[in-house]
């Protein structure tokens, strides 16, 4: 095997027991340089082409060489294909492939997993040329395997029109190439896999609020039917009760699986929307200035019962003049909900009421579940609700 090198077949090199000069210092410094740049973009990478192609430039540049190449493998036949490349004429990358067998250089380390050097092409025997590199004059190759996850991905190549040698000790810079090159396939892969896990499971979420929405749709539906079909004033109250509450649920998973962001929704448009709802039903006026921010659904749907209990509670004893509002003030949700009614009966403590009252305690309930404080004063000739809670964003 004229000119082949392999692991267990070693072609010594001139001089290689002597000490190595400093010109030779040099070089092998220089590589250990590009190599280090390369592992610095390599593990950045998002993108396998581009990664591939600045493997082909830099692993030239550290050889000192003008051509250089990586052969990846294809997918539906024995073959490699020439992925990215420098030094080439046009058409040469992305569109010429090699058989991945042992007749050539390339074929020849992708099948039996060992580098290869080849310094003398035009004297091999046991090797063919390939015809794009034999019209660019190549004299010397190196090649060694690329594998990811176990598997062989490719060859990476550097060749050469110039007389002189390939050495062993340029088989390891071209090693650590090629170990970089299969670690970022591999990362790329994971992240692509975990992507796709990622969107699979935002289309399932967003898939069931879709789904919850309908039936707390239909659930709702049936429950006004009955508001119409019972005479009992106490037995309407409590079905229209019953309905804001579900409406306001599923306005929550109406917003969560059109939203942009699975399992978050945009806090003012959630609650102006139950307002909206609760203010066409009574025919009111209601103005609601909520604070424009994204939040977890698991708090935004408590926020939203709040206010859904508060607003009907106005609308059943108020005279008008409701309006909602939350901010923030030192670090904390501030939610009132004013209204211009006879105002806070005497002695009112919402421990007691919500004894009494399921409303109240759905209040009181949903006051603790956000960490929150609830109140009620009265305020500018009508009633005040004011609950504080802490900033849910952390």
């Amino acid at each position: 095997m004229n000119g082949l090198v392999t692991v267990a077949v070693v072609e010594d090199s001139p001089g290689a027991d002597a000490h190595p000069s400093a010109s030779e210092l040099r070089y092998r410094l220089r590589q250990q340089s590009v190599l280090s740049d390369f592992g610095i973009e390599a593990l950045r990478a998002r993108e396998l082409g581009p990664m591939l192609q600045r493997a082909a430039e830099l692993c030239a540049e550290g050889m000192t060489a003008r051509y250089a190449k990586f052969l990846e493998r294809c997918p539906d036949r024995d073959a490699l294909l020439v992925r990215a490349g420098v030094g080439w004429p046009e058409g040469v990358v992305g569109g010429v492939t090699i058989p991945a067998d042992l007749g050539s250089p390339a074929g020849f380390a992708f099948k039996t997993g060992e580098p290869v050097i080849s310094n003398h092409l035009e004297n091999e025997e046991r090797f063919r040329t390939p015809t794009f590199m034999a019209e660019a004059g190549i004299r010397r190759a190196i090649n060694v395997v690329v594998e990811a996850s176990g598997e062989k991905y490719g060859v990476l190549e550097v060749d050469s029109s110039d007389e002189g040698q390939f050495e062993t000790a340029d088989i390891a810079f071209m090693q650590g190439f090629a170990n970089l090159i299969g670690v970022a396939i591999e990362r790329q892969g994971a992240e692509a896999r975990l992507a796709a896990a990622i969107e699979h499971q935002e289309l399932l979420t967003r898939e069931a609020s879709h789904r919850v929405k309908n039936s707390l749709a239909m659930v709702s539906a049936m429950l006004n039917l009955q508001m119409h079909e019972d005479d009992d004033p106490r037995i309407t109250r409590m079905l229209g009760d019953a309905q804001a509450r579900i409406a306001a649920i599923a306005l929550a998973h109406d917003r969560l699986w059109r939203g942009d962001r699975v399992g978050v929704v945009a806090l003012d448009e959630l609650v102006c929307g139950i307002v909206e709802g609760l203010a066409e039903q009574a025919e009111v006026d209601i103005p609601c200035i909520i604070l424009a921010i994204e939040i977890s659904a698991d708090i935004a749907i408590p926020i939203g019962l709040v206010v859904t209990e508060l607003v009907t509670n106005a609308i059943k004893y108020a005279d008008g003049g409701i309006a909602v509002a939350l901010g923030i003030e030192a670090d904390e949700f501030v939610l009132t909900v004013d209204d211009r009614g006879p105002g806070m009966p005497a002695g009112f403590d919402i421990a007691s009421a919500s004894r009494d009252s399921l409303g109240m305690r759905m209040i009181a309930s949903l006051s603790r579940q956000l960490k929150g404080a609830m109140s009620f004063e009265d305020a500018d000739g009508g009633a005040r609700a004011v609950l504080r809670f802490p900033d849910p964003r952390g």
